[in-house]
Parts: C-alpha cells; sequence; structure tokens
C-alpha cells in the first residue's frame, strides 16, 4: 500500500513534534546478534497537539529488508504497517484518561542482521475538558433491573470485539468524514445526565437530521451491527492493527456483521435510537485501546471528499 500524496499535504499544518526534524538513530543490538552501527532507524511524529484523547503519527524509515516493525509508548505495542519502500507507519493513540508526564516511546525493527530499536520521548500536556448537562430519558441514567444482564452483555460484546482486531491494515490513504455536518458536541466532555455524573464522553457528535446516510470513513470490516442498549443501533468497524469506528444512535443499518466496506460506502442513517436528546451521529475511535477524538483522526490522517456529497 502506498501513502497517499494527500496525506503528506494535509498534515502541514500540524504541530510537529520535538521528535522533528528526522534525526538518524543508531540501532541498539541485543546481546545475542549484534547490528552494525551504522545501521540507522528514522523516526518523524505528527500529531494534532500533544493531549489526552489525540493520535500520533509515526513515520519510521528502517534499511532494506527490515520487516515487523512496531512502537511501544503508554504500556501498548503498535504494530506499523509498510507504506512505500523502506517506509512505515504506527498509529499511536493518547487516551482519554492520560495524565500530563513524559513518556518513553520505543520504535524496534527486524533488520537482517538483528532486532534494533531506539527510545524518545514524548510530553504529554494537559487538557481541560467542558462539561455537559443532559436531559434524557430516565430508564437511561438508572436502567431498571430486568435491563442489567443486557447491558453487561453489551459491553462484553464491545470489548470482545476491540480485544480482537484485524491482524492486517484494512485502512490505507486518508480518512473521510462519515457525514458533512458539523460535530457539536466535544469529544472527552465530562457528561451530567439528568443531574447525575456520567463516564466522559468518548466520541464525538454531529448534529445531522435523522435519515442522513453515514459513510464509512476508510475501508473496514464490519465486526458489530446490532441494538444495543445505550448507544440504540450501533455498528462498529475494524480498520485493522488495532483501529475501529463504531457509529451510534442509528435509526436503520445499511450492513451486516461480516460485510467489507471501501470509504463512502453507507453503513447506516443517522437516527434517535438509545441515550439521546434527538437525532445525531456519535462517532467513536480506538486505537489499539485507546480511546481518541474522531477530529483527531481526520486531522493526522486527512480528509477524503469522498466522504463529502
Amino acid at each position: 500500500m502506498k501513502l497517499d500524496r494527500r496525506l503528506a499535504a494535509s498534515v502541514t499544518s500540524l504541530a510537529v513534534l520535538t521528535l522533528l526534524p528526522v534525526t538518524r538513530l543508531r540501532a541498539q543490538a541485543p546481546e545475542d546478534r549484534k547490528v552494525p552501527t551504522q545501521t540507522p532507524i528514522a523516526v518523524e511524529s505528527k500529531a494534532r497537539s500533544l493531549q489526552p484523547g489525540e493520535l500520533v503519527l509515526y513515520s519510521i524509515t528502517v534499511p532494506p529488508g527490515g520487516t515487523n516493525v512496531t512502537v511501544a509508548a503508554f504500556e501498548r505495542t503498535v504494530r506499523a504497517v509498510r507504506r512505500e519502500g523502506d517506509t512505515w507507519v504506527a498509529l499511536v493513540g493518547i487516551d482519554l484518561t492520560t495524565k500530563p508526564g513524559t513518556f518513553p516511546t520505543t520504535v524496534t525493527a527486524t533488520l537482517p542482521a538483528g532486532k534494533a530499536s531506539t527510545t524518545q520521548s514524548l510530553t504529554v500536556v494537559p487538557k481541560q475538558f467542558p462539561t455537559r448537562r443532559l436531559t434524557v430519558n430516565p430508564a437511561m441514567v438508572n436502567p431498571p433491573p430486568a435491563a442489567l444482564d443486557r447491558i453487561k452483555r453489551d459491553t462484553e460484546r464491545i470489548n470482545s470485539v476491540y480485544r480482537s482486531p484485524a491482524l492486517e491494515a484494512l485502512w490505507s490513504g486518508p480518512f473521510a468524514r462519515p457525514v458533512i455536518d458539523t460535530a457539536n458536541s466535544r469529544f472527552g466532555s465530562r457528561s451530567v445526565f439528568n443531574n447525575t455524573r456520567s463516564s466522559p464522553h468518548t466520541g464525538a457528535d454531529f448534529s445531522s437530521p435523522a435519515g442522513t446516510p453515514i459513510k464509512a470513513p476508510n475501508r473496514g470490516r464490519v465486526r458489530l451491527a446490532e441494538d444495543l442498549y445505550f448507544s440504540g443501533n450501533t455498528v462498529i468497524l475494524d480498520h485493522g492493527l488495532g483501529l475501529f469506528s463504531l457509529f451510534a444512535h442509528l435509526s436503520a443499518f445499511k450492513v451486516q456483521e461480516g460485510d467489507t466496506v471501501t470509504t463512502g460506502d453507507i453503513v447506516g442513517l443517522v437516527g434517535a435510537t438509545g441515550r439521546v436528546t434527538g437525532p445525531h451521529l456519535h462517532w467513536a475511535v480506538r486505537a489499539t485501546g485507546a480511546r481518541i477524538d474522531p477530529l483527531s483522526l481526520l486531522a493526522v490522517l486527512g480528509e477524503e471528499e469522498t466522504g463529502r456529497d
């Protein structure tokens, strides 16, 4: 898969991390197999910002013949995917609950002479999240006893999907907005439903009218298309290598579990099912377990115009 030229253009306005400009780094060899010290690994990173809920794009260049490139950060290991020649990319998410601080990031590759790695630092800065107060159906704040088993099954169903991502990258090139409307509820907002504090908002809400087609932001496999208690009619797309999109509150499904979709394919229609105050699209993204802002994904990987009408 070749890296779309539009990807490079889309990130020119992004904040450049302290890892730039690209520095040639000498590989560190394990004791059992020594890698020649002249063998370099080059690392470049870009992000919209270095705050909780953001996505960091790592571009890694390894010597010819290099394989199995990974980035270890935040106690997670992210597999990189080859894009062009000896260039690889990895998507590292800074989870919503990550506390400010400096964290090591280790890039590792298998080279013809053995494994090599280099470690750098990534500094996460604080972010203030707003509070949103909403009035919803009381049963969506304090569910009746009869609904508790269903909620438990729903949670396990979603978690089982996230625990078993496709082992290859299904996505390629830039991502597209699933709808053209503006995001009107911010990722990470502290939610208060009916004067009861709830968990943070882990997606972005888009103010789309009921019946608006929801388009796949990139290629992926449908891993879930079900009616869930809190999120209503829900679709989860597996984009591969730990990257997932979740779409909630749909009025209708246009896909079923097992389908493979490409950028722009319609997966469902905007609705008002589950815990809502009205019709809208809730889009959530996971990157190897990290909960990130979908708008960060669009900013880092670029927006594809085929996602718009």
